[in-house]
């Protein structure tokens, strides 16, 4: 919409309105509209057109971006890693070994967030953690203290 009105400005102008007429009538600021007139004034119509933003070219191409998700459900395990948790400097790896660009992990982290995947945090647990024997102690073992917790009526002497 911004560049169609954009456009608009310049004959809306010349039939008279004002700038606060112009930007409530396309829905924009006036600041916008001063700053719309003052670069067609100054440079003509062709500085309204578009123009891309500054910076360098993305190297992953949109087809790639939008599959990046898809490659990560895979699972981390199936690029070779131990553990299914993801980290920038895996999904970094994963980038370079599909697509053959070479990202800092740093980056990793804006591009996952362009395509709206979240960061994963791993459930912290020991290895040899025994969820059986977990269970037993809080159906038996527990009950029987609690019910040994009883109050005394003696005080302590400390």
């Amino acid at each position: 919409m911004a560049s169609s009105a954009k456009f608009a400005t310049e004959p809306l102008k010349q039939q008279g309105w004002s700038q606060r007429q112009i930007a409530m009538a396309l829905g924009i600021s006036e600041g916008a509209v001063s700053q719309w007139m003052k670069r067609a004034r100054e440079d003509g119509p062709t500085a309204l057109q578009h123009r891309s933003p500054p910076g360098a070219p993305r190297r992953l191409s949109a087809d790639q971006l939008a599959g990046l998700p898809a490659l990560l459900h895979r699972g981390a395990e199936a690029y070779g890693f131990r553990g299914q948790v993801w980290t920038r400097g895996r999904v970094a790896e994963v980038i370079r070994l599909e697509c053959g660009i070479v990202y800092h992990p740093t980056h990793v982290g804006r591009l996952l967030k362009a395509v709206r995947w979240s960061p994963q945090k791993p459930a912290r647990r020991a290895r040899q953690r025994d969820e059986a024997a977990i269970v037993r102690w809080r159906t038996e073992t527990w009950p029987a203290i609690k019910k040994g917790l009883k109050r005394s009526s003696r005080r302590s002497s400390s």
